[in-house]
């Protein structure tokens, strides 16, 4: 069995109610921590051989088009104060997380900051350590490192990071994620399983 998480059930697109033979649903929250720690529970009770995250992201800049599908090779965790020299993390803390499975779609590094960034300057400054922003993914690729689990992120492109982010997110995530596992099912990803 595999399991197939998102943030919460509209991400899983048209997958929500009828999940592919051999894989399970489900949702494990918003951010990181509270990600990390519903996906190490859920690893405990199905010892999935596998966990793939389906999710929707902003792009800090125009180097991906709204609703271009990625495979998250990496999560970053990182904040505007860092970016910015404010704030530094201890050398021994791990901050990256890859992917260790092996995706359809056109890999791309993930920015995975403590909230949502919403002004211009943030997100042209978070374009230096990523494409694109999400929120839960270096706790899902975090429980998963530490558990032994093969894990693998695919999200769309729904919304510019900004001032505008939330009302272009909610205009727009819906027929992203149905867009998502669209391309998903063309590339035989759940074939298999």
């Amino acid at each position: 069995m595999r399991l197939l998480l998102s943030a919460f059930a509209p991400e899983l697109g048209p997958l929500a109610g009828a999940p592919p033979a051999g894989w399970e649903t489900a949702t494990v929250g918003v951010g990181a921590v509270t990600a990390a720690a519903a996906t190490a529970r859920l690893l405990a009770e199905h010892r999935p051989e596998a966990v793939l995250f389906l999710g929707t992201c902003g792009r800090y800049d125009e180097r991906l088009a709204l609703f271009e599908c990625l495979w998250a090779s990496e999560a970053i965790a990182t904040s505007l104060e860092e970016v910015r020299g404010g704030a530094y993390r201890p050398g021994i803390e791990k901050v990256g997380w890859a992917s260790t499975l092996a995706g359809p779609l056109p890999a791309q590094a993930v920015a995975v900051p403590p909230a949502i960034t919403c002004t211009v300057e943030g997100a042209s400054l978070l374009a230096s350590v990523a494409p694109v922003e999400h929120l839960e993914l270096t706790g899902v690729f975090a429980a998963c490192h530490q558990a032994g689990v093969p894990c693998g992120g695919a999200l769309v492109v729904v919304n510019d990071v900004g001032p505008d982010a939330q009302a272009q997110w909610k205009a727009n995530h819906a027929e992203g994620s149905r867009r998502l596992v669209e391309s998903l099912r063309a590339a035989g990803c759940f074939e298999g399983a």
